[in-house]
């Protein structure tokens, strides 16, 4: 049987951390399963959880008053689901949801955030690796937008 740190290890955004640095991060997490269709979180909660996705598919989304929810994006397994629980004042600002039968690991922020504060080094590996994960989304988020405006200004 495989632990949390052996699966964070083979996870891209927790390569190369120091095993310490990993037992400390799985310290905080705990297997969650979500059916399908079912909320994970919902804009405007408290944000005090991250998700690594470990079997499934979840969408990223938005309300869009004309149009109701819309999807910005779709993350698998492998992935992580979730930044908003490392910034003040720690609130979502999507809604995520199941598409199919997701199992994840759910990590406490709070936990994480106190164990950040008590070791730098680890607090300055995690903020710059979801720092980079957000750049990455936002990236993704522009050229979704691009195509979407891109298509109104055709028609």
């Amino acid at each position: 049987m495989r632990t949390l740190d052996h699966i964070l290890g083979e996870i891209p955004l927790f390569e190369g951390l120091e095993p310490d640095q990993v037992n400390l991060i799985a310290g905080c997490g705990g297997n969650v399963r979500f059916a399908e269709e079912q909320m994970l979180f919902r804009e405007g909660d408290a944000a005090d959880t991250f998700f690594l996705i470990r079997h499934g598919t979840v969408a990223i989304e938005t309300f869009v008053p004309v149009s109701g929810a819309v999807t910005i994006e779709t993350v698998e397994a492998g992935d992580v689901v979730g930044w908003s629980w490392l910034f003040a004042p720690y609130r979502w600002h999507f809604d995520a949801r199941a598409l199919t039968v997701v199992r994840a690991t759910a990590f406490d922020g709070a936990c994480l955030r106190d164990k950040c504060a008590a070791d730098p080094a680890l607090g300055y590996q995690l903020m710059s690796r979801f720092a980079q994960l957000l750049v990455e989304r936002m990236q993704w988020m522009r050229l979704r937008l691009l195509d979407v405006y891109g298509d109104s200004a055709r028609r």
